[in-house]
C-alpha cells in the first residue's frame, strides 16, 4: 500500500469563496435585523469559537445578539439555512480535475483523509458531496473541538487512517500554519499554490496544479523539518500487515 495522503480542503482542494461568505453573511444579517457591516466583522473576529465551538444557528444568535438584535427563532433557522446552502454549494464547486486527481491517487493505493478548519455547516454538507466518497477520513474541527496547527487533530487523522503522522503525507495551501503543524507532528509536506498562495515562505516541496501531484509522489522529493533543515526522501510503500 502507498505512503497515505492527508489534504486540506479550503484553497487546497476547492477555492476557498471567501468573498462569497461575506455577501452571504452580509444577507444573513438583513434577515436577523442586524448591519450587515457590523456581523460580517463580527463573522472574522470570532473565526475560532465558530471552528471549534459553536454551530450555525448558534453563532447566528450569539453574533445577532451581540450586536444588539433580538432575532426570533424562525429568523435565526432562515439565516442558518441560508448559511448551509452556502456550504453544500462551496463543497459541489469541487472540479473535475481534482477529482480525477483524487482517483488517480487511490488506484495508486494511497489511503486519502481531510483535515479541515471548517465551521459545522461544511461538516453538515459532506457526506453529500462528491469529494467524501473519495476519502476513508475526514476530520473537521467543529466536529473533534481542535483545528490546525494543534498537533493533536493531524494525530486523529492519522489514527482514523490506522497509521502514525510519520508515514503521512499532508498537503496543503499553508493557511493557519497548517504546514509547520503538519510538520511538527511528523507528517512529509507538501504545498499546493493551485487556489492561493498562502504561504510562500514555506521551503518544502510545492506544486502549482493539483493534477502534478500524483507523479511528484511517485519521485524523490525535498522535506521542509520543523527544524527548518531540508532532506532528501521518497514515498514509502507500506507493507502488508502479517496476520
Amino acid at each position: 500500500m502507498s505512503q497515505p495522503v492527508i489534504f486540506d480542503l479550503f484553497h487546497t482542494l476547492i477555492h476557498g469563496a471567501d468573498e462569497e461568505r461575506d455577501r452571504v453573511v452580509g444577507e444573513m444579517a438583513v434577515m436577523v435585523g442586524v448591519a450587515p457591516v457590523a456581523l460580517v466583522a463580527a463573522y472574522h473576529a470570532t473565526w475560532r469559537d465558530r471552528l471549534v465551538r459553536w454551530d450555525v444557528e448558534e453563532t447566528v444568535r450569539i453574533l445577532a445578539g451581540r450586536l444588539g438584535g433580538t432575532p426570533t427563532k424562525e429568523q435565526v433557522s432562515r439565516a442558518g439555512e441560508h448559511r448551509r446552502a452556502l456550504g453544500r454549494r462551496v463543497l459541489v464547486s469541487v472540479s473535475t480535475a481534482t477529482l480525477d486527481v483524487l482517483d488517480a491517487l487511490r488506484d495508486d493505493g494511497h489511503p486519502l483523509a481531510l483535515i479541515s478548519n471548517a465551521t459545522s455547516d461544511t461538516a453538515e454538507a459532506w457526506p453529500q458531496s462528491p469529494l467524501a466518497q473519495r476519502f476513508d477520513a475526514a476530520v473537521f474541527s467543529c466536529d473533534v473541538g481542535l483545528a490546525k496547527p494543534d498537533p493533536a487533530i493531524y494525530h486523529l487523522a492519522a489514527e482514523r487512517l490506522g497509521v502514525g503522522p510519520a508515514e503521512c503525507i499532508f498537503v496543503g495551501d499553508g493557511a493557519d500554519g497548517e504546514l509547520a503543524g503538519a510538520a511538527a507532528a511528523g507528517m512529509t509536506v507538501f504545498r499546493t499554490t493551485e487556489h492561493n498562495d498562502t504561504d510562500p515562505s514555506w521551503g518544502g516541496p510545492a506544486f502549482a496544479t493539483l493534477g502534478d501531484l500524483p507523479a511528484m509522489l511517485r519521485q524523490p522529493f525535498k522535506v521542509m523539518e520543523p527544524s527548518g533543515h531540508i532532506r532528501g526522501t521518497s514515498v514509502k510503500r507500506r507493507q502488508p500487515a502479517t496476520k
